[in-house]
């Protein structure tokens, strides 16, 4: 299924992932949880329990997979300039040469 949406953590297409994403699926490129707070359209961080779904259980850990019924992917999950410059050259090693 083809669609636009980018790893939360290094920007990798996940366009070979089929939606919805699971609670185990993972970024190939950098192994980052895909099924994460940072990674979904209600995750704001100027409300109450950095989530705008007011009847979502809070999640602790945004950047670990969690059960939320109400997780929808956001394309607009990946946002570059929160990422080290190491961790940005990182992520693109292992998406260039893949990461076994």
């Amino acid at each position: 299924m083809s669609h636009s949406l980018r790893c939360w953590k290094c920007g990798a297409s996940l366009a070979e992932l089929s939606l919805p994403l699971r609670r185990i699926d993972e970024c190939r490129a950098c192994r980052a949880e895909l099924h994460v707070c940072l990674m979904c359209e209600f995750y704001d961080t100027s409300v109450a329990k950095s989530c705008r779904e007011t009847i979502a259980e809070e999640v602790k850990d945004k950047e670990r997979a969690n059960f939320c019924d109400y997780f929808r992917p956001s394309d607009l999950a990946y946002r570059p300039g929160d990422q080290s410059a190491a961790d940005k050259a990182k992520a693109e090693l292992e998406a260039l040469f893949g990461r076994k």
